[in-house]
């Protein structure tokens, strides 16, 4: 497996983590019933790909650098 598809993985991995904890803890901190945690979840995925295609690599949704974003083209040398 590539680096950069590791690191990719990784990325997507602990985002959703923080996204699915920040889902829990809003819906426990604002009394409201469990099944919240998932839409407050997605509004938190949205907010971050958003913010992400402006400010990480453009054209995606990634917050990884272009040097390990497997979306970067690599760079060939020669002919």
């Amino acid at each position: 497996m590539s680096n950069r598809l590791v690191f990719d993985a990784a990325e997507r991995v602990l985002w959703t983590g923080a996204q699915a904890s920040l889902g829990v803890l809003v819906t426990d901190l604002a009394g409201l019933p469990m099944w919240w945690a998932a839409p407050v979840a997605l509004a938190l995925a949205t907010g971050k790909s958003w913010v992400a295609g402006r400010l990480g690599r453009l054209g995606t949704a990634s917050t990884l650098p272009a040097s390990k974003d497997p979306a970067t083209p690599s760079t060939t040398y020669g002919p």
